[in-house]
């Protein structure tokens, strides 16, 4: 029997919280709840949760500390903010909290739905991922925590932190389309605005690094007005 995908859910307003919980759970998720930040934190240490649900405004402790603090003991869990806070300022300043996703008050269920599924469904193939800490491509491997790519001929790459934490986010979505936000919200997490044309020199380099024919590559590919994908079949 597969084990149920489980879900940390914390909302002050309790009708909302029931709603989504119900809504939730006939998705085939087991849902554990908290209508404040300090009891969010709880719960969260005493159990494994593959998604966390955070409303911003919430007694005790609010959703961005609590987002804080999970970041700090663990760097994998998506976290998803839900909050009538809508400003572009409001999302980056959740963004640079921790968040993966951010959904404003009100919002249609139907689409929380699906958010919800792309961030579980990343988050089981990021598990996936940590079962090691490298990645073959061709007849090269990459190691993430030393941050070195190891040639076929044994000598040794080095690569940035920005190049590693690209190619493992490219990796994790593997034969999915990353959009360039996604690529700002994860590997520059906004502190800066790199332009397009620094993202398409990463990938310029990855080819030099990987494809037999940079020219003609068959694993990183950029999507025309979406962003960049990684194709493998791992």
């Amino acid at each position: 029997m597969q084990t149920k995908k489980r879900i940390l859910l914390a909302e002050d307003e309790d009708h909302l919280l029931e709603a989504i919980k119900l809504n939730l759970e006939l998705e085939g998720y087991k849902v554990s709840t908290a209508n404040n930040g300090k009891k969010a934190l709880q719960i969260f240490k005493e159990e494994r949760f593959n998604l966390v649900i955070l409303d911003v405004m919430m007694p005790e402790i609010d959703g961005f500390v609590v987002a804080e603090t999970i970041r700090l003991e663990n760097s994998e869990v998506p976290i998803m903010f839900l909050t009538a806070k809508n400003t572009n300022e409001d999302k980056i300043a959740g963004l640079k909290k921790g968040a993966d996703d951010y959904l404003t008050k009100p919002f249609n269920l139907e689409e929380l739905i699906l958010r919800v599924n792309n961030l579980v469904k990343r988050s089981l193939k990021g598990d996936d991922l940590k079962e090691f800490n490298s990645y073959k491509i061709g007849d090269k491997t990459i190691h993430f925590n030393s941050f070195e790519l190891v040639n076929g001929d044994a000598s040794i790459t080095p690569l940035t932190k920005k190049e590693t934490m690209l190619l493992k986010l490219l990796i994790e979505r593997r034969n999915e389309a990353v959009s360039r936000e996604q690529i700002l919200e994860t590997v520059w997490n906004y502190d800066v605005y790199p332009s397009t044309r620094t993202i398409d020199n990463f990938i310029l380099t990855f080819r030099k690094y990987f494809e037999p024919d940079p020219k003609n590559p068959v694993y990183f590919h950029s999507i025309r007005g979406v962003g960049y994908k990684f194709t493998d079949q791992h």
